[in-house]
């Protein structure tokens, strides 16, 4: 008997508190069950089960090893399963975390796509700006603006870049003036983003490549980018937009963009997952067609 059947033994032992429970879901006789049991204590070196004539229960050491077991146990079953089903329809449930206004704007449409190809998958999607921990919380992908303070548990993958750009409506600059550098930047009235309270300032570089942040003065600050854009459409300031929020009012008319030269390094956007965690063919082909709809 391999060491993975003992331990699928260990698990049904402890789940059903009974040797002969445990033999009987199994298809195997009690004295099998038992003899693998002492095998495995042998082999650790502890004893893992309480015993009476009736009942078993686990010892510390044995409920420290049965929750292992069955973490890695599950995982090896799900890349078994994956890697049987690679040239199969994918299928199951796909969990993710998305920026609020990039999912809505930009994701959305891929994941519309990617269902109609798979009618086999479903979706779980949850709209936030917050970090979720993929392991913890059970996601099988997110997508983060910026590549930075990523953990080492995770893999991350660049699927698109944010340009952000410094933009007011066509009516405030013409109230106004238009601002050509940073210092007359500074005499504006600027809408600024807040994130988790605390308001974030402009990313502006140089004509070097030097960056630079500046934080105008502002009588208005919103946590919703969509807020933002129709505040500047109606007039009431300069904001900074990322692209997918500028682009079609820019197109419009209703906002110009200014001060392009000191607009910042486009910023990253990354598809995270977990590296311990088999990528199941769903998750595969979702963040390849993430990947194709973004370029």
């Amino acid at each position: 008997m391999n060491d993975l059947n003992v331990l699928k033994i260990f698990i049904a032992a402890a789940e059903a508190g009974n040797f002969a429970l445990a033999a009987r879901k199994l298809g195997l006789t009690r004295s099998a069950v038992a003899k693998a049991i002492g095998r495995l204590e042998e082999r650790t070196g502890t004893r893992l089960f309480h015993r009476t004539t009736r009942v078993i229960t686990l010892t510390d050491e044995g409920r420290t090893l049965c929750q292992r077991c069955t973490v890695t146990i599950a995982e090896l079953e799900e890349a078994i399963q994956a890697m049987s089903s690679r040239g199969n329809e994918p299928q199951g449930l796909l969990r993710m975390s998305i920026p609020d206004a990039y999912g809505r704007r930009q994701v959305m449409p891929v994941l519309a796509r990617y269902l109609a190809a798979w009618p086999r998958v479903e979706a779980e999607v949850s709209f936030s700006d917050r970090t979720v921990d993929l392991i913890t919380e059970g996601y099988d992908l997110a997508i983060r603006i910026g590549a930075q303070n990523i953990s080492e548990d995770l893999v991350s993958r660049v699927v698109d870049r944010q340009r952000l750009s410094i933009c007011a409506s066509p009516d405030y600059l013409r109230r106004n003036g238009i601002p050509r550098t940073p210092d007359e930047l500074k005499k504006h009235a600027g809408l600024l983003f807040v994130q988790h309270g605390r308001t974030l300032a402009w990313r502006l570089s140089d004509e070097n490549g030097k960056s630079s942040r500046l934080e105008p003065v502002s009588r208005v600050r919103f946590d919703d980018g969509e807020a933002l854009r129709d505040a500047a459409v109606a007039g009431l300031g300069i904001v900074q937009l990322p692209d997918f929020l500028a682009e079609q009012e820019a197109e419009k008319g209703r906002l110009v963009r200014i001060m392009e030269k000191y607009e910042p390094e486009r910023i990253p956007i990354v598809v995270l997952y977990p590296t311990r965690k088999y990528l199941a063919p769903r998750v595969r082909l979702f963040i390849d067609s993430l990947f194709e709809g973004t370029h």
